[in-house]
């Protein structure tokens, strides 16, 4: 695990587990919400799965398993590859709780056992802004195609470039160039949410955010056919871009 990496596992592994407990509620009642109704559980995302039952699905950077969760229990086998331990504990006691079973791998991504790993899965599939994460687009987008079975998917939904220059998220982080390529950095996910003094303890993480033409670039020139971009509008301006999601074929 590179340095970044080690920056990102402290900041993921700050607090998290109780800061799910208070924004998602206990594993108990949080299964109880998605057993009840777990595509709608997917949100807009459930609409790019043509199925789930019996697909293998590597769930990347997927924290708490609000995702993988659902697709447990809609038929898929679930493999979630994220850095915090914090995460890995909610996750799993949730999945217990909504009797399912997903495999959690903890781990910085970029370190994936591709002995293991590679070739193996019907669909790549992330959300949430996690390619800021990652300083360089096109090793990512080279392991996220190893992951798959020719033919395999990926589904990439994240934070729309706009954000760069703008914050139409609300997330309270800062604008720079459009086109800067540099790396920052800044608040990790969760802080906005904590008070002042709480807020100023939290490790910081390291971002690298990118325009879409390297994201489209990245993945076209990294053993994936592009078929489908969407976007998406904020989540509190419809009006103005939020989020989009891209989806490839290996």
């Amino acid at each position: 695990m590179n340095d970044a990496g080690k920056q990102h596992k402290r900041a993921w592994e700050y607090d998290a587990y109780n800061f799910w407990v208070k924004h998602n509620g206990t594993p108990e009642a949080r299964a109880k919400e998605d057993v009840a109704n777990p595509a709608k559980m997917l949100r807009k995302y459930a609409a790019y799965f043509d199925h789930c039952e019996g697909l293998k699905i590597a769930n990347i950077c997927g924290s708490c398993g609000k995702k993988a969760i659902p697709l447990a229990l809609l038929g898929a086998e679930v493999t979630v590859f994220d850095i915090s331990e914090e995460n890995k504990r909610y996750a799993l006691e949730t999945a217990q709780a909504a009797n399912v079973s997903i495999n959690y791998a903890v781990g910085d991504v970029m370190d994936i056992d591709m002995d293991r790993y590679g070739g193996t899965f019907d669909v790549v599939f992330m959300e949430g802004g996690i390619l800021a994460y990652f300083h360089d687009i096109n090793a990512f987008m080279r392991i996220m195609c190893g992951l798959l079975k020719p033919g395999g998917k990926m589904i990439c939904s994240d934070f729309h470039p706009f954000i760069k220059i703008m914050d139409t998220l609300k997330l309270e982080t800062q604008t720079m160039n459009y086109f800067s390529t540099d790396v920052f950095e800044g608040e990790m996910a969760h802080a906005r949410f904590y008070d002042k003094d709480t807020r100023e303890q939290f490790p910081r993480c390291l971002y690298r955010r990118y325009t879409i033409s390297e994201i489209i670039n990245a993945i076209i020139s990294n053993g994936f056919t592009l078929k489908r971009f969407d976007e998406h509008p904020a989540w509190e301006d419809e009006t103005m871009p939020g989020e989009f999601t891209a989806v490839a074929i290996k």
